[in-house]
């Protein structure tokens, strides 16, 4: 049985906090470049519709040369690549699935066993597809029989309003919803040596907001789609979940056990909040009304994507975000959250930059040729692309943002 957060209608009458954010001075971003690419998907016929997405880092505690960079590629399914950027397995998705995100849990008892398990959003079929992981690859452990996520039945699936973003704590997977405001809890459970799970808590985002002069706003979307959430993470110490609604803002909300337990107060709303626009069925486009910016936004250009946490102590570090709009990345204090610095990834010498990244991860851990640990982020315009749609993903060393580590 499904358990919605006492917390809901609360969130549905939050108005956010009057006045623009009040930021200093910004200075340029800081330029660095990646130090590794992996090889480039494409998004077509001949690429197998490969797109690359969001990516997570495996380390291997037994031997972290062999650690992994797992990544989503939707239609494509799963790749697996080694620190050097090289592809070291390909996984398909199942007929009709659609591989959007993926965390990794650690320690996951499976039998007698501990495990670590990669979790993946199908948005195509709407369920979770969870892989064990060792070094020499991922292993489907998926039960056969796995709930739906959010829909009601194989014809809801149909509509496409399904699993999307993921985030993992504990036990526990945050899954946000395709074209919903919805966020859910699912605690995953062994059954027969395999892998399922059940719904713990759900939590519905606002999809309407007051501004502070007293007009209400919504994001502009296709009639009948409301503002998703897709990049999220999880800072467990801190019990709190960051889940960026791209259109909107990035919020932070607390977690405790398997259940959404505070209304969610925004970390910093996009550049375009409360700016009006209207969509254009031709195009298919929102057509934004620049000139009427009413100045309620803030240095965000949507979407807001890719939250990742880069820890220097148990609560002490740094909570990174995509402004895919622009191609920045933003940089607050994980204890604070106070803005500190921004940073671009531009062309170097053996990769190309990083534009409109949607998903981003980053291990503090001293790996082979990042003693200060790994960024790994997701490129949505890689070139060369000979003409192609090409995407994938760069690796970045951490020492490159200048950052205390």
């Amino acid at each position: 049985m499904q358990r919605t957060s006492g917390i809901a209608a609360l969130v549905a009458l939050t108005t956010l906090a009057a006045g623009a954010p009040a930021y200093a001075t910004e200075r340029p971003p800081r330029e660095i470049t990646a130090t590794v690419e992996t090889p480039a998907l494409f998004d077509d016929e001949a690429g197998g519709d490969a797109d690359a997405d969001d990516p997570a880092i495996w380390i291997n505690s037994a031997d972290r040369a062999r650690s992994l960079v797992i990544g989503t590629a939707k239609n494509g399914g799963l790749r697996v690549y080694d620190l050097a950027g090289r592809q070291i397995q390909s996984i398909a998705t199942p007929e009709g699935g659609r591989f959007n995100n993926v965390d990794i849990m650690t320690g996951f008892r499976l039998g007698k066993r501990k495990v670590d398990v990669a979790v993946v959003t199908d948005r195509g079929l709407d369920k979770l597809r969870i892989y064990r992981i060792e070094a020499s690859g991922l292993t489907d452990i998926t039960a056969a029989d796995v709930p739906l996520l959010f829909s009601k039945d194989e014809a809801e699936v149909e509509e496409q309003a399904t699993g999307y973003g993921v985030a993992v704590y504990d036990r526990y997977a945050v899954v946000s919803r395709r074209h919903s405001t919805r966020l859910g809890i699912f605690r995953l459970e062994e059954k027969n040596g395999k892998v399922t799970y059940r719904t713990s808590d759900l939590l519905d985002l606002p999809r309407e907001f007051r501004l502070p002069n007293g007009d209400t706003w919504s994001p502009c979307a296709e009639p009948g789609e409301d503002p998703q959430v897709e990049g999220m993470v999880v800072d467990a110490e801190a019990g709190v979940l960051y889940a960026a609604q791209e259109d909107v803002a990035l919020w932070r909300i607390n977690l405790k056990g398997g259940a959404f337990s505070s209304i969610p107060r925004v970390v910093e709303r996009v550049a375009e909040y409360g700016i009006p626009a209207t969509y254009d069925p031709e195009s298919e486009e929102c057509v934004v009304d620049y000139p009427n910016d009413p100045g309620f936004g803030g240095r965000i250009h949507a979407d807001v994507e890719g939250a990742t946490i880069y820890p220097t102590g148990r609560r002490d570090g740094y909570l990174i975000v995509s402004s895919q709009g622009d191609s920045r990345f933003f940089v607050y204090d994980r204890r604070t959250n106070k803005p500190l610095t921004i940073f671009t990834v531009t062309d170097g010498n053996r990769t190309d930059g990083v534009q409109h990244s949607d998903g981003a991860a980053v291990t503090a851990v001293a790996l082979p040729g990042y003693p200060k640990g790994l960024l790994v982020l997701h490129d949505g315009e890689n070139v060369p692309n000979d003409g192609r749609t090409s995407t994938n993903f760069k690796f970045v060393d951490w020492r490159k943002l200048g950052l205390r580590s």
